[in-house]
């Protein structure tokens, strides 16, 4: 289980380029011109973890798995996109499919590129993408709510889920998005995700910046990150242009040395993983062996049944016990083994809560 995020924007803030960049193809038509992206475009990519080549290398596995991201490149909005405007509902439809929403604002001035509201204003541009959603959100719910209104009646469990509801409807016509309305338990949690609502999704924030910009950021990537920080979520400094270029090399060696001569500790993908991964609430555990070493994504408080599902349906119906060795004490102990016999090896039952880094070993029987 990867998790996928639909890249949003205005036209002509980087999207595109973003999403060539990241998945290193070119299915996505970067042009200067707004609407390019004609069909949202769809691309997986590794999800880059040190921990799995390390893991790997001890149990002298002969292939690695990493876990998979997917994005999806949507075309870009426009005001009155929820009423049709630009290419309007259709790439709506779209962002209800995804997990999460990545935002790309443009933070770079560019007389080349032009801008669809002609200046640079990432934080505009960010209410704008947002107010878009609300208003199809808003029309979404009004026909949810004319619906359940009348089955509600007399029936105590859907006049709660009515309820909760209406919560969401006065937000949203109070100007504020769904996800500012916090599930009180886990009825509600079950329902807001029934809602399909576009501003109930994780958000996560992308200050698209020049070069020169790319380690330290500028005036408007700081109001960016104050803006996520003010709505409890991520923003991310990142150069597309950069990232374009990062796609094209080959070698480890020349990565580094190209992200050293930029001041660059790591790709941009990199903190949009780790961002992504935060906001969505997930971890990574791996299963290592001679075969393979593999890499999970599994939600944080999951219990051992459900990341066993995650590999198969069936580990998790006959679940019987995990062994569990941690990521630390796998590498230091150098493997299984040695771990096992330094008592380092746990057996979990049903109510075992996952831990980032588990280096599991499932029992089951079907």
């Amino acid at each position: 289980m990867g998790f996928n995020c639909g890249i949003v924007g205005l036209p002509n803030v980087g999207k595109s380029t973003l999403f060539n960049a990241l998945t290193a193809t070119a299915a996505a038509q970067a042009a200067n011109f707004p609407f390019c992206t004609i069909e949202p475009n769809v691309g997986r990519v590794a999800v880059p973890d040190e921990r799995i080549d390390q893991i790997a290398t001890i149990a002298g596995s002969a292939k690695i798995v990493p876990t998979q991201l997917e994005f999806v490149d949507i075309a870009g909005l426009v005001k009155g996109a929820s009423k049709g405007e630009g290419l309007g509902n259709q790439f709506l439809a779209n962002i209800r499919e995804t997990d999460a929403i990545i935002h790309v604002l443009r933070c770079f001035e560019d007389a080349d590129i032009v801008h669809v509201e002609n200046s640079v204003d990432p934080l505009r541009d960010a209410d704008i993408i947002e107010t878009e959603l609300m208003l199809a959100d808003l029309e979404s719910i009004e026909k949810q709510v004319q619906n359940m209104e009348r089955k509600a009646k007399g029936d105590k469990a859907l006049q709660a889920q009515f309820d909760f509801m209406m919560k969401i409807k006065a937000a949203l016509e109070s100007g504020k998005s769904a996800r500012t309305v916090k599930p009180a338990n886990e009825d509600e949690a079950v329902w807001m995700k029934t809602f399909m609502l576009l501003t109930s999704k994780p958000l996560l924030f992308v200050a698209n910046v020049k070069e020169g910009d790319a380690a330290t950021g500028n005036e408007w990537t700081k109001k960016v990150e104050a803006m996520a920080k003010a709505q409890g979520t991520e923003a991310v400094v990142i150069c597309a242009a950069i990232e374009s270029e990062i796609a094209q090399l080959t070698e480890a060696a020349e990565r580094k040395e190209f992200l050293d001569s930029l001041d660059l500790k790591e790709p941009g993908l990199n903190k949009i993983i780790r961002a992504g991964y935060k906001i969505l609430g997930l971890q990574t555990y791996f299963t290592a062996g001679p075969k393979e070493s593999r890499a999970w994504t599994v939600r944080v408080g999951a219990k051992a049944p459900e990341a066993a599902g995650v590999i198969h349906t069936d580990f998790q119906k006959g679940f019987i016990r995990a062994e569990v060795i941690s990521f630390a004490d796998f590498v230091a102990l150098k493997g299984e083994v040695a771990a096992k016999e330094a008592g380092k090896m746990r057996q979990e039952g049903k109510d075992y809560t996952v831990a980032d880094g588990d280096v599991i070993l499932f029992r089951f029987n079907v």
